[in-house]
This record gives C-alpha cells, sequence and structure tokens, in this order.
C-alpha cells in the first residue's frame, strides 16, 4: 500500500492510535489528550456523517434499505440504528466490505480537513481501521493498543450491553491484534492498571522527540 499524504504540507506530528475493539483505546486517547495533542475520532466522524443529511446517510439507506432506520424521533427524522445495520455487515464479511466502501472514502476527506484544522503540533488519529484503510501510511508513528482476549470480551459485553454471541461477532470480524502488533512502532498493554496503561504512554511519549 503506498504512502499516503494525510498532513498535505503541515509541520505537524502525526500519530496514528489503533487497536482492536474494547481494548482500551479510549483511555490512552485521554492520556494522549491531557498532554496537549489533538485528538481526531474516526468513529466520532462515522457517527456523525451517518446522521440524517451526512453524506454517509443515504447511501447507506439505499444500500441497506430502511430497515436499519429506527422509529422516527419527534421532529420526524428516522437516524440508521447501528445495531440493526450491525447485525447485518458483522455477520457477513461481503456486507461489511459494501458498508465500508460507502463510509471511506468520505470519512477519509472530513478527516483530512480536520488534520489542517489542528491548532496543535501533535495531532492523533484514532482509527479502529488505521491499517486497513490505509491511514497508517500516512502517519509518523504507529501505537496499538493491546489487553487480553477475555478482556476483550467482557469489556466489549458490559460496554455495548451486548451478549456473548453478539460481543464475539464484532470481535471475530476484526483481523486478529496480532496483525496490527506486527507493523506498530509502539504497543501499549492494556490489559492491567490504568497506572500501568499510563506509564507505558508517558514513555512512549518522551521517546517521541515532540515533548
Amino acid at each position: 500500500m503506498e504512502k499516503i499524504d494525510l498532513k498535505q504540507g503541515r509541520d505537524i506530528y502525526l500519530l496514528g492510535l489503533t487497536g482492536n475493539i474494547a481494548c482500551g483505546k479510549s483511555a490512552v486517547v485521554e492520556m494522549l489528550r491531557q498532554r496537549g495533542a489533538t485528538i481526531i475520532d474516526a468513529d466520532k466522524v462515522v457517527h456523525v456523517l451517518m446522521e440524517p443529511g451526512g453524506s454517509i446517510y443515504g447511501p447507506v439507506v439505499e444500500a441497506f434499505g430502511e430497515n436499519v432506520l429506527a422509529e422516527p424521533d419527534h421532529v420526524g427524522n428516522r437516524a440508521i440504528d447501528r445495531r440493526k445495520l450491525g447485525a447485518i455487515v458483522f455477520a457477513n464479511p461481503a456486507e461489511l466490505a459494501r458498508l465500508e466502501g460507502i463510509s471511506h472514502p468520505r470519512v477519509r476527506t472530513e478527516i483530512l480537513r480536520q488534520i489542517q484544522a489542528a491548532p496543535t503540533r501533535v495531532v492523533v488519529l484514532d482509527a479502529i481501521k488505521l491499517l486497513e484503510g490505509g491511514l497508517s501510511k500516512g502517519c509518523d508513528a504507529v501505537w496499538v493498543v493491546t489487553c487480553p482476549p477475555e478482556i476483550q470480551l467482557e469489556r466489549l459485553m458490559r460496554r455495548n450491553n451486548f451478549s456473548r454471541e453478539e460481543a464475539l461477532l464484532r470481535i471475530q470480524a476484526q483481523p486478529p491484534q496480532s496483525e496490527k502488533v506486527a507493523v506498530a512502532d509502539v504497543v501499549i498493554d492494556n490489559g492491567g492498571t490504568l497506572a500501568a496503561t499510563e506509564g507505558q504512554v508517558e514513555a512512549a511519549w518522551q521517546k517521541t522527540g515532540v515533548v
């Protein structure tokens, strides 16, 4: 996969942060935010673009049908029900690929806009598909957050109120953690205490050379 220009001439340090679902990226993100980095959350970008009126909303409804919509709200808008959509795409790799084909180009455009608007020298691109979508090729460094599989499963069930089957479906739809670790510049093991995680983040932060 060829290198892509995410910085577009800006003198910034672009840190790509990734890790599989429920491995605890959000905790590491907050630690980096506290150290002065601007955070760009790719999942939040998807949420916004998937709202009624967003650039992903219409194409997704056209591709997957109105059965993925929630009931109308108080003004009549029907949002995409991400749980209904997830039940379709995480059970079928071809459907997941179709969704990603719709969303990835639009998400990348918005990420590029946010990078250009970032007010700090260090910018963290938090993206679960950082590697798969090719965005890692435009980063100065890639950090991967990991945790033991049993902790990942328990966190996902608790956080999203998923059954064990629902949680496993989402975990198994992703490449194994080992594939991300293999290409990481920094691996943060988030399977222990927050203090242990923070110690790893601080050590890696100091080594970036931008502190």
